[in-house]
């Protein structure tokens, strides 16, 4: 392998919302999928370290073309979708989910039962030119009225009303949640990528950990997460507690978390572009095996020569263009667990990502916060 020929990945992202978990209306089911899903947060950086196996030929890359899982989006959804875009802008919907069973029990910290429900997502919009992007992040407890869906086992599932956004996943799985942030927004999503937990845990090891620093003590047994404030070089097993803590920072809500997985994000970026993985083969390989393990994609992005040319229409983006919006919701005045869709403010947010303009201050404002902004910035 070749680290003069490697491309440079570029690497976008963050993030979920509110409080003590109370089950969403609606039934679970077991998870379908091979593996254990989970934090989303991982998945835009894994497809930007992906670009990294593009280097290898032969057996090197047939293994790492091997790694990949993929699913058909288009396949189960069909022709009833919001039009794609034909200016070049993109969107991606980015997802983790919260996998209770095998390894990710003990990260997770739930029951062994199998059952899944995303745990975070996000929509990145990618604008034309591919130097600028706006990431808006869905709480996972914001009630909405879910579509009737098609997964790609070819079940159908009938629409449900006032249930939780992340119920779409356990419900039906990577198709079901797409067809319903495409409900919600009206958007086309052009892509889907996907990360699991023991996958985030193993990438921050290899890459040496992550440095952040904390304006406030932190401390989640739930997340397994002890932090004094300060500066720290965060582990692998460590920085899953931060991107999952949300009882130890500002209101104690997903909103609150996810304005830390945000705040890490862009230290993760930092340390993946200073780490030196480009003049290390060794150290290039393994990041690479390890992402193509981690992410589950929609099927156009299913093999490495498509995450390469996908990550290398991403390379100019850096985090400083990039605009990072929680999608607009209050608490419900009927539960504080649960949160409600400003739709006037969303609608705003949506038509702007439409005819790819920059998401307007005004639509973020009045809206629930979640408390935690600042508590975490890159070391």
């Amino acid at each position: 392998m070749s680290a003069e020929s490697t491309p440079v990945p570029g690497i976008p992202g963050e993030p979920g919302t509110t409080g003590p978990r109370r089950r969403a209306k609606g039934r679970r089911r077991k998870p379908r999928g091979k593996r254990h899903k989970a934090l989303l947060v991982m998945a835009w950086t894994a497809a930007g370290i992906v670009v990294l196996g593009g280097t290898g030929a032969g057996y090197l890359y047939f293994k790492l073309n091997g790694n990949i899982d993929s699913v058909d989006i288009d396949q189960a959804l069909g022709t009833d979708r919001p039009e794609a875009a034909d200016n070049g802008s993109e969107n991606i919907l980015v997802l983790g989910s919260d996998t209770r069973a095998g390894s990710n029990k003990k990260l997770g910290g739930g029951t062994d039962d199998g059952s899944a429900r995303s745990d975070t997502a996000m929509i990145v919009h990618v604008y034309k030119g591919h130097k600028k992007a706006s990431v808006v992040s869905i709480p996972r407890d914001t009630l909405i009225d879910r579509p009737e869906c098609t997964d790609t086992d070819g079940r159908k599932h009938p629409a449900e009303d006032g249930v939780m956004f992340n119920s779409a996943y356990s419900t039906g799985g990577a198709a079901c949640t797409v067809k319903t942030v495409e409900s919600i927004t009206d958007l086309r999503m052009d892509h889907y990528l996907e990360v699991d937990f023991s996958g985030f845990q193993k990438l921050i090891d290899e890459l040496g950990g992550v440095e952040i620093t904390t304006t406030k003590d932190i401390d989640d047994p739930d997340s397994h997460l002890n932090l004094k404030a300060g500066t720290h070089m965060l582990d692998g097993e460590q920085a899953l507690g931060l991107v999952r803590t949300r009882h130890g920072v500002g209101d104690g809500s997903d909103l609150g978390r996810i304005q830390l997985q945000q705040a890490f994000i862009k230290a993760l970026v930092t340390q993946v572009k200073n780490v030196g993985i480009f003049t290390d083969p060794t150290k290039l390989y393994d990041l690479a095996d390890t992402a193509t393990k981690t992410v589950t994609t929609d099927s156009d992005l299913g093999s490495v020569n498509s995450l390469i040319s996908f990550a290398n229409g991403l390379k100019g983006i850096s985090p400083s263009n990039m605009h990072m919006v929680t999608m607009p919701v209050e608490y419900d005045p009927d539960d504080p667990n649960r949160v409600l869709l400003q739709k006037a403010k969303a609608k705003s947010i949506w038509e702007a990502l439409k005819n790819d303009r920059p998401i307007p201050k005004s639509a973020t404002k009045g809206t629930a916060t979640g408390e935690a902004k600042g508590v975490v910035s890159a070391g």
